[in-house]
């Protein structure tokens, strides 16, 4: 079972819990992405696919895979990318480890202030879609947004004109799979959207949000999401949290 460890934001200085993801080897023993607690998180800059990954050798079989380096963002827009041990330990147990008090499954396990708030809705455990590919990204964030709740979501067939890259009833989502920060024009375009059709906009992100963007969905009460590799958004504003608590 992946043990929660502390971390630390040198942007903000908060202190946050992050429970390490699980990935099932090869050969069915999980990996757990252990996070060096002795290492400073380090804030990213821009995001490249070449420094998304990290090599970990699974005890069980010896075997060296390729699994998405852990990434956390923190509430203040920073996205930090998480030091890892190479050499990983064997769980006492196959089964995707359980967070017995959140009742979230153990891989792509969000962090506990998110777990914290999605408790107050009963829904089954999330399962992340893993991110390679920028289409993986919109794929996991369409899962995200039928496990809040939304309807008849669907993918957009075309993202490059309306500025939307998922619909659902009453739903309107933006996705963000750039290595750049999304901007307050990527925001108030997305909004915008939402006023047209009545719906309301979601904005996920990989690389997280410039800080006007972040202040604009603040007035606008627009959910602000950023997503690591493993594919789980995480909320970094307080129509994020209302979202996840409450649901659709």
């Amino acid at each position: 079972m992946a043990e929660s460890v502390p971390v630390h934001c040198p942007a903000c200085r908060r202190e946050h819990s992050y429970t390490p993801p699980t990935f099932p080897c090869a050969c069915g023993a999980p990996v757990i992405l252990r996070v060096r607690p002795d290492t400073p998180a380090e804030p990213m800059g821009h995001h490249t696919w070449e420094e998304a990954w990290v090599t970990v050798r699974c005890r069980s079989c010896d075997r060296e895979d390729q699994w998405p380096h852990p990434e956390l963002g923190c509430p203040c827009g920073c996205v930090l990318r998480l030091a890892v041990a190479r050499q990983q330990g064997r769980s006492a147990s196959t089964a995707p480890a359980q967070d017995t008090t959140t009742g979230t499954a153990g891989p792509g396990a969000a962090p506990a202030r998110t777990q914290a708030h999605s408790s107050a809705v009963l829904r089954p455990a999330f399962r992340p879609v893993t991110i390679r590919t920028s289409r993986d990204a919109v794929s996991a964030a369409a899962q995200y947004l039928r496990w809040l709740g939304f309807q008849e979501v669907l993918e957009a067939e075309d993202r490059r004109t309306s500025g939307v890259a998922v619909r659902g009833r009453g739903v309107v989502a933006q996705v963000d799979p750039t290595t750049r920060p999304s901007t307050l024009r990527d925001v108030e375009c997305l909004w915008l959207n939402g006023l047209s059709d009545s719906a309301e906009s979601v904005f996920f992100s990989l690389a997280g949000y410039r800080r006007d963007a972040r202040c604009r969905a603040d007035e606008l009460h627009l959910p602000l999401f950023v997503m690591d590799l493993t594919g789980t958004p995480q909320p970094v504003n307080d129509a994020a949290d209302d979202l996840v608590r409450m649901g659709a």
